[in-house]
Parts: C-alpha cells; sequence; structure tokens
C-alpha cells in the first residue's frame, strides 16, 4: 500500500473513531433530557425527582461542568486504561465491557462457522466438477438472508426449547446454552456470505486450470483450496464486516436469549443514558471494527501476493448465467404471489379492529387471520407493502450509490466504513434520533448510515483487483484513456456485484427499519409497516402463528424475487472487451493479454 494512502487510511479511522465516540458522549445533551434524571430513574424508579436529588446527582456526576468538559475528561482517562465507572449503579465499566465483549465474541465465532457451513455444498460441487452453472436461482441464499433474526430466534426458542426441551430457552452458563443463539445469527448471515460466495466460486472453477488439474488427478481437497485463494480475496472484506455486525448487531437475539453481550449491554445503557457504559462498550465496538479492517486487508494483500503489487493479477471470468425455466420461473412466482397479495389487502381496511375475532385463525371473512387486536393480517401485509419496501429500496439505493463512490477512495472510506460498520442499527437509531427526533425519516437515516458500508468494502476490493489486473496494464500500454478504462472495464465489473449485494440486503434493510420502528425511533403503532407487524405478533405466534408468518412470508418472498432477477443473464462483457481493444489497434488486430476475461 502506497505511503500516502496508508496515511490516510490512519487519518480516517481515527477521524471516525474520535466522532462516533464524541457523539456517544453527548448524547444526552443532543436528546434534549436532563442526565439527571435519566441517572436518578435509572438508579431508582421509585425515588421522587425532586429538585434537591437532582442537583445531588449532578454534583456527584460533574454535570455543572458541561458536555464538553466531561468529553475531554473521559478521554483523558481512556487514555491512561480508566473508563470509569456506571451511572446507574456505580460498577467499573471496563470489567463489564470485557466481559459483554467475551460473550459476543464467542457468539460470533460459532455464529460464523454455521455461516461457513451453509457455504460448502458450492464448495465441494465445485472442487468435484459437479457444479451446474444454471442450478442456483439465489432465491435459498436470499431466504436465508431474510429471515428475521429475532423472529427465527423466538422459533428456535419456542420449537427447539420449549417443545423438545433439547436446549436451554435462555442464559449463558454453558455451551447448550450457545446453541440456539448462534443458530439465530449464523443462518442469516449464511444467506449473506453464500450469496457473495456463490457470485465468486463458479466462475473460478470454469477457468481452465481446473480442469486440467482435475484431469491431471488433483484431489477435489487441493483444488477447492486452490479455488478459495483465487476467490475469497474480493469477498474477504466482507467476512470482516459480517463477523463485526454479528458481534455488535445481535442485540435482538441477545435479548430473546437473555445473552449479556456487548450489543445488549450497550443497548440497555444507550436505554438508561448511562454514558460511561455506552461509551465504554461503542469503543470497543469501534476499536473491534478498525481491528477486523486491518487484519482482513493484511490478509488480502498476502493471499493475492505480488501480483497487486506488480498489476499483474489475472482475474476470474464472470461465470455465464443460463435462463434455465427455473431461473426464470422464480422471480415470475414469488412476483405474482405478492401482487396479489398485496392489491387483495389494499381493498381492506387495515385499522378496522373485530375484538370477537381476536388472534383468530383464517377463514373466509379473514383470510389470513386477524391479530392480538383484531385487525385484519392480510390488510396490514398489503397496506404496509408501500412503507416497507418504498423506504428500504430508496435506503439500498441510495447505499448502493455511496458505497461504489466510496470503492474508488478506499483510503478515505475505510476508516468511516468499519466504524460505522461497528455500530449496530439500534445505537445508530438512538443517536440519530436524539438529533432527529424518533419517525420513519430519523430511522431511514440511521439505517442507512450502517448499511453502506458491506456494500464500499466490496467496491473498493473490487476496485483495486481490476486496477491491477493484467489486461489493464495491456490497455494503457496501448493509450487507451483513463476515462475509457474507467467506464468500459472498471466500472462495469464494479456495478454489478455490487448491485447484487445491495439487493441480497435490502430485506435485511427493511428488518432493521422495523426493529427501530418496534423500539419507537421509527414507524409507531398502529402502522401497518410489514416489521412492526411481525414485532408486535411475536408474543403470541403459539397462539397465532399466521400473524408473525404472513409479514415474515412477505419479507422471504421479496427477497426470493429481488435476487432471483439479480441472476438473470446479463449482456457477457467478453465481446466488447475484444472489441475494445480492437479498436485501438492497428488493422484491426486484437491482444488478448493473458488473464484477460474476454479470453
Amino acid at each position: 500500500m502506497p505511503v500516502p494512502r496508508r496515511a490516510g487510511v490512519l487519518v480516517s479511522r481515527a477521524g471516525a473513531l474520535a466522532l462516533i465516540v464524541a457523539v456517544v458522549g453527548l448524547l444526552p445533551w443532543l436528546s434534549g433530557r436532563d442526565p439527571a434524571l435519566s441517572v436518578l430513574r435509572a438508579r431508582s424508579a421509585e425515588q421522587e425527582p425532586t429538585q434537591e436529588a437532582l442537583d445531588a446527582v449532578r454534583r456527584e456526576l460533574g454535570l455543572g461542568a458541561g458536555p464538553l468538559s466531561l468529553l475531554g475528561d473521559w478521554f483523558r482517562d481512556v487514555l491512561r486504561g480508566d473508563f470509569g465507572r456506571s451511572w446507574a449503579n456505580g460498577a467499573e465499566v471496563l470489567p463489564s465491557v470485557l466481559s459483554g465483549l467475551g460473550v459476543s465474541l464467542t457468539l460470533m465465532a460459532v455464529a460464523l462457522l454455521i455461516a461457513c457451513a451453509l457455504c460448502a455444498p458450492t464448495l465441494v460441487r465445485g472442487a468435484r466438477g459437479t457444479l451446474r452453472g444454471d442450478a442456483g436461482t439465489g432465491a435459498p441464499a436470499a431466504a436465508l438472508a431474510a429471515l428475521p433474526e429475532f423472529l427465527l430466534a423466538t422459533l428456535l426458542l419456542v420449537a427447539l426449547s420449549v417443545w423438545l426441551g433439547w436446549f436451554p430457552p435462555y442464559g449463558w452458563q454453558g455451551p447448550r446454552h450457545l446453541v440456539l443463539p448462534a443458530l439465530a445469527l449464523g443462518i442469516p448471515a449464511g444467506g449473506i456470505v453464500g450469496r457473495l460466495v456463490d457470485d465468486a466460486l463458479p466462475a473460478v472453477f470454469e477457468e481452465r486450470w481446473a480442469g486440467l488439474w482435475r484431469s491431471s488427478g488433483c484431489t477435489p481437497v487441493v483444488i477447492g483450496r486452490a479455488a478459495l485463494r483465487r476467490a475469497v480475496p474480493a469477498v474477504l472484506p466482507q467476512l470482516g464486516l459480517v463477523a463485526v455486525g454479528l458481534t455488535g448487531g445481535a442485540v435482538a437475539v441477545e435479548t430473546v436469549f437473555a445473552v449479556p453481550g456487548i450489543g445488549r449491554t450497550a443497548l440497555g445503557a444507550a436505554e438508561s443514558q448511562d454514558l460511561p457504559l455506552l461509551q465504554g462498550s461503542v469503543l470497543a465496538l469501534v476499536l473491534l471494527g478498525l481491528v477486523a479492517g486491518v487484519l482482513t486487508q493484511a490478509a488480502r494483500r498476502r493471499m493475492l501476493g505480488p501480483g497487486l503489487r506488480d498489476a499483474a493479477l489475472s482475474l476470474p471470468a464472470p461465470g455465464e448465467r443460463k435462463a434455465g425455466r427455473l431461473r426464470r420461473a422464480v422471480p415470475v412466482v414469488c412476483g405474482l404471489t405478492l401482487m396479489t397479495v398485496i392489491c387483495w389487502g389494499l381493498l381492506l381496511d387495515p385499522l378496522h379492529v373485530d375484538t370477537a375475532a381476536r388472534l383468530g385463525a383464517p377463514d373466509l371473512t379473514h383470510p389470513l387471520g386477524t391479530d392480538s387486536l383484531g385487525r385484519d393480517v392480510l390488510a396490514r401485509a398489503g397496506h404496509g407493502a408501500a412503507a416497507t419496501v418504498g423506504i428500504a429500496v430508496l435506503v439500498c439505493a441510495s447505499s448502493y450509490v455511496v458505497a461504489v463512490a466510496a470503492g474508488f477512495l478506499p483510503g478515505i472510506a475505510a476508516g468511516a466504513a468499519e466504524t460505522a460498520n461497528a455500530v449496530p442499527p439500534v445505537i445508530a437509531g438512538i443517536l440519530v434520533a436524539a438529533v432527529l427526533g424518533p419517525g420513519i425519516p430519523g430511522a431511514s437515516v440511521a439505517v442507512a448510515l450502517v448499511s453502506w458500508p458491506p456494500l464500499a468494502a466490496h467496491a473498493a476490493a473490487l476496485v483495486q483487483e481490476t486496477r491491477a489486473s493484467a489486461h489493464l496494464t495491456a490497455q494503457r500500454a496501448i493509450g487507451s484513456p483513463p476515462l475509457w478504462i474507467l467506464t468500459r472495464h472498471i466500472l462495469p465489473a464494479v456495478a454489478a456485484p455490487v448491485a447484487r449485494h445491495a439487493v441480497l440486503r435490502l430485506p435485511g434493510i427493511a428488518l432493521a427499519l422495523a426493529s427501530l420502528g418496534f423500539l419507537g425511533l421509527g414507524a409507531r403503532p398502529p402502522a401497518p409497516e410489514w416489521g412492526l407487524t411481525l414485532a408486535e405478533s411475536l408474543p403470541y405466534v403459539e397462539r397465532a402463528p399466521w400473524a408473525a408468518l404472513v409479514p415474515a412470508a412477505m419479507l422471504l418472498l421479496l427477497a426470493a424475487m429481488a435476487v432471483s432477477l439479480s441472476t438473470l443473464p446479463a449482456p457477457k462483457p467478453g465481446r466488447q472487451l475484444i472489441a475494445g481493444v480492437r479498436r485501438r489497434l492497428p488493422g484491426g488486430r486484437a491482444i488478448v493479454p493473458e488473464g484477460n476475461p474476454a479470453r
């Protein structure tokens, strides 16, 4: 990495770290609430908030000095290794932060193993030579990624703990307590990682070397290891971001299973405005994100070797997508089902309450049943489509644009991406709501702030590898202008994979918006937003499962349709690439450098 770029990355990371910690430190004052009152209520809900009691809290905590003075004192103490004491109970902050971080890291490691195990079939079939280019539609990975973590956690809790009694329902006392929360986190993460792997590995296994190695007697293990080494560098930054996201973003799962992780600790501190504990938790998450970014970048440079430094990389050719019947049928079926439910639901009243039909099963009057208040589930599913899908699409599109732009400026954007990715959406929602106030606009901004880093990391990896490829070295040698190289080679190589990645995250964005609404930071009841409807139905999932399964099924259909559409055949770029080279050579002769995707 050049010295100026390395310096830019360091400055970016330091600036992003200082900014997020400063915003967290100013949270009580940004929210307009009296910090003394919040602390008094956190310590004792029964105590009367008299002026004398509030003044005593202000003197004890030094609140009279003002937010900037408190923030400066906290920075100075942290540099000495002192994270202060909790405003709520007076306990030291550092042991609580380290304990919660250790729990979350353990949970993250097991969940990441589960996620990677879900990706193994593609690697095994490719190494054995049985991977078909037209077999996958992307729908299974999309369905896994679209599973709401809190719904999956609740279903696992009811099925495997309450009904079957295989695992304990809550707590953190031994390995058996780890299984259910790890599954709830690892299965959706496996959908995201699996889609990225499915986007990268098939093209590698179609290269000539794979067939030659197979015909020469190389074992599938050897071929699979070589394919991973070739395909993983482009998605390695994503794995680091997924790992950090699993650590800090598992608030819902940690809450369902009463796991004392760092995400749950940060949420509790934010709700009670326990500033020292919140600052310590967020600082630990941000530092974890920065460390993960440094390690993944180092591992990626190690795997790419001198080819990256010498601009001599041989990139995998884009895989050819065949438009089989299944590939075309999946988005059509999903789209028709969605439109049928939405149009039918729009004909009904989503706010009408039928108290005599509370938690009613599906019948002729209510085709999909009713919720806990007696409202028609079909009507709420239809009317909630605009709020759920429309806002999620806008957030996803804005994140995509920011990510592609940031991919060309990795030195500036690296620190901001790693920092934003380490902040759980719930914490970001609390911070934004403190400035903009609770509501859909604030929730949309909060989710957008934490949605672009994985896409930016993906774009930056593709930009770097494409710029260092051998066929672009040949383009520069024959005098191709930089703008031509950018628009005809680099952008096409980056835009499509990142777009498919963005579509895969669309259901997760919708769920993040819904979770903020459930906490009072986004859509408010009685809005028929899908995620909010899902969250409201969770307490009654045993008595009326249809109330929770209908919005979940809508999200699954949305994800399956979007990702299946993204896997349909696109124009093959190889002929355009060859034509572009031919037009710039005397006599129309084409030079196709070694490793050129056009070969």
